[in-house]
């Protein structure tokens, strides 16, 4: 059960992750990266950020690189919300894969 608190910074940091790969993708033609959730730890310590990247075949290699730049993807984050928070969580980026489960639960049932 997640507190207030968390709920707040959860969509705190939804919001400012999903500008920054905004951003950054638009470098990369044929890539969508958008932030499905975020849970964050009871410390306020870790941040379980968890993406939906289309297409999905380029998951893998993109949420590899997305770990390895983790550092600088905190750093800029901590540059946006400096003002609202005193600590900023570790991110580990999580591929969300809800989208193509679903795909093939409706293909399923379509046979």
């Amino acid at each position: 059960m997640e507190t207030t608190r968390q709920n707040k910074i959860s969509r705190l940091l939804q919001k400012e992750l999903s500008d920054i790969f905004q951003k950054q993708t638009k470098a990369t033609h044929g890539v969508l990266i958008s932030v499905s959730a975020v849970r964050i730890s009871p410390d306020m310590s870790v941040a379980r950020v968890y993406l939906s990247i289309f297409p999905s075949d380029k998951a893998e290699e993109l949420i590899k690189n997305i770990n390895g730049n983790s550092k600088a993807i905190r750093f800029e984050l901590g540059t946006r919300v400096r003002h609202q928070l005193r600590i900023i969580p570790d991110l580990k980026f999580f591929i969300d894969d809800s989208l193509d489960y679903i795909e093939h639960i409706d293909n399923l049932l379509k046979e």
